[in-house]
């Protein structure tokens, strides 16, 4: 729903004008002296731009403009500026220079914009912007009003590109302020009363925001506003009025498919997966609202959902099936028609950006049917086709493991990371697949090794930060290293299931048990699967707490009777 200022492109024509001015007019520049060819074995040197070729002058500064250095490239554009009698030239060496902070520049090519073409509003925004940058709020304010007098919005369009980019974003705030009024926007359109309350939210003024976004609701009423305003409403924790402010946005516009978007993310964020896939259920259809339907249904495993989306493609006509086999694919693997989704992936052309994914299911559908060589091939096919893409590369290597480690084959899923990773030695997540498997099979020193060599690479990876912590924990090892790696993750993280368990965990490790208890009943009540529950029974049963241990590991059995940790802990408890 953001309203994007558009900046003012014109300039990018310049080189180009200048150039072709060059070429008409004889008396444009000089024409450099031909250079002699150089001889084999002796250095091209490129000659420097003289200082009246105003074609040199251009190209050196968009050159300089592509290494990135701002200080040569205002020079040059400067110097180019004073050669041209073309208006476009001399404002866009007014904002390299404006770019380059190079404010004295700046005025002398303003002097220049100005004998050319007095008349350019964006000359008042540069004054504007030089005003910032002496802090002289009073003059800005002056040239800025004269800018939001222009017909059309433009004016208010220039006064938004001035203040997001003023380095002093308080004072930008406050111009904005004394700007945005309600008598200043008296005669602007709906779409810049929202743009202004954006703007202020951009400029960190919440307040100013909320109170234009009131405004446009009041005034206009209309799809737009109440869209932002329940945006607004998210971010200040109101989710109440959120949901009646989009209910508002989607009466006024039922067929605006990114707002029912907009308020099933809220509702999937609430947890209320349900609703969110009714509510894009009801209004057009397009890739991404049966997607987000098919995940939301997915999320509340409603399968008279799945069964209603699925029944609703499938009755779609054949070129749009076709086009949507994958996902009818995956539908039909929620469903548990494993035939019905192998027919479909089978469908998914070599040139469907989905096709990858298809062919992965593939394989694991059939490795499910006993099929286990052909699932096979296809994981070594995959890796033959996609050698020269390293994210489905990876994926086919972690495919094959996956299928191997199904069949309790831990010798020789280690060897497929290991060969994938002689491919693509520092590919994290190959990293990470292999060091999660290596401590589930108890070979803690090499998942530590993976783990601190993913953190070498990607030092913010708060998700192998956790992964270390715990293994640490789980091997009651270098348990200070552990805590602190998990609290760091934590600050991240503070609602995961995943990393809330393994504080709990380290807890347990380092004795602290009410403190253990407290953080894996947090875990327990946010994701319920087997591992959290074995260390909540584990800490519950220490505790003596053991008939309540009994109960969590019964319910565990009960969902899946062959989990792993489960089955290890209530044995090593004598349960």
């Amino acid at each position: 729903m953001w309203i994007k200022f558009r900046a003012e492109r014109a300039w990018t024509r310049s080189v180009a004008v200048a150039a072709a001015a060059c070429f008409s007019l004889a008396a444009c520049t000089t024409v450099p002296p031909r250079q002699a060819a150089a001889q084999p074995g002796q250095a091209v040197v490129k000659p420097l731009p003289t200082d009246d070729d105003l074609l040199a002058q251009l190209l050196a500064g968009e050159f300089a403009l592509g290494q990135a250095d701002l200080k040569a490239a205002a020079q040059r554009y400067a110097r180019a500026a004073s050669l041209s009698n073309d208006p476009l030239v001399a404002a866009h060496a007014t904002r390299v220079a404006l770019a380059a902070r190079d404010y004295p520049l700046a005025r002398e090519t303003l002097a220049r914009w100005r004998s050319l073409r007095a008349t350019d509003p964006g000359q008042g925004q540069v004054e504007a912007s030089l005003a910032l940058s002496d802090g002289n709020s009073d003059v800005a304010f002056q040239a800025l009003s004269k800018l939001a007098m222009l017909p059309d919005q433009q004016g208010w369009r220039l006064i938004g590109q001035v203040l997001l980019s003023a380095p002093d974003k308080p004072a930008a705030a406050l111009l904005l302020q004394r700007l945005a009024t309600p008598l200043g926007l008296a005669t602007a359109a709906e779409e810049t009363w929202v743009a202004m309350s954006q703007l202020a939210f951009k400029l960190d003024d919440k307040k100013q925001s909320r109170t234009l976004a009131d405004l446009s609701v009041k005034k206009f009423a209309s799809a737009n506003a109440y869209a932002w305003s329940a945006q607004l409403a998210v971010d200040e924790g109101d989710k109440a009025r959120a949901g009646r402010d989009y209910r508002e946005a989607i009466k006024r516009s039922p067929k605006d498919i990114r707002l029912r978007a907009a308020y099933a993310l809220m509702l999937g964020q609430d947890g209320d997966n349900k609703a969110a896939a009714k509510l894009l259920a009801d209004g057009p259809q397009d890739d991404y609202s049966y997607q987000a339907r098919a995940a939301y249904a997915a999320r509340s495993n409603d399968k008279s959902l799945i069964q209603s989306l699925y029944d609703e493609l499938k009755s779609r006509p054949v070129e749009e099936r076709a086009a949507r086999a994958h996902l009818l694919g995956q539908l039909a693997e929620m469903l548990e028609q494993k035939t019905a989704a192998l027919s479909w992936y089978e469908q998914v052309g070599n040139d469907n950006e989905d096709w990858f994914a298809s062919q992965v299911r593939l394989a694991v559908l059939m490795d499910d049917q006993g099929k286990h060589e052909a699932a096979m091939g296809l994981a070594h096919e995959l890796q033959q086709r996609v050698g020269d893409e390293p994210e489905q590369l990876g994926d086919a290597f972690m495919l094959e493991a996956e299928l191997l480690n199904k069949r309790e084959q831990p010798e020789a899923v280690q060897e497929v990371y290991a060969r994938g990773l002689r491919q693509m030695p520092d590919d994290t997540r190959l990293l990470y697949a292999r060091a999660l498997h290596a401590a589930a099979n108890n070979r803690t020193d090499s998942a530590e090794t993976d783990l601190r060599r993913v953190l070498e690479l990607k030092p913010a990876d708060f998700d192998a930060m956790n992964a270390l912590g715990y293994t640490l924990a789980d091997a009651n090892r270098k348990l200070d290293e552990a805590l602190g790696l998990i609290e760091k993750a934590l600050k991240v993280k503070p609602e995961d299931p995943a990393v809330i368990d393994s504080y709990g965990w380290v807890q347990f490790r380092r004795g602290n048990l009410d403190e253990a208890e407290k953080a894996l009943r947090k875990a327990f009540e946010k994701q319920s699967d087997g591992e959290i529950a074995s260390h909540l029974g584990e800490v519950l049963w220490v505790q003596g707490k053991r008939d309540e241990a009994r109960a969590v590991f019964e319910a565990a059995r009960k969902k899946d009777a062959k989990n792993k940790a489960v089955v290890e802990a209530m044995r090593r408890l004598g349960v």
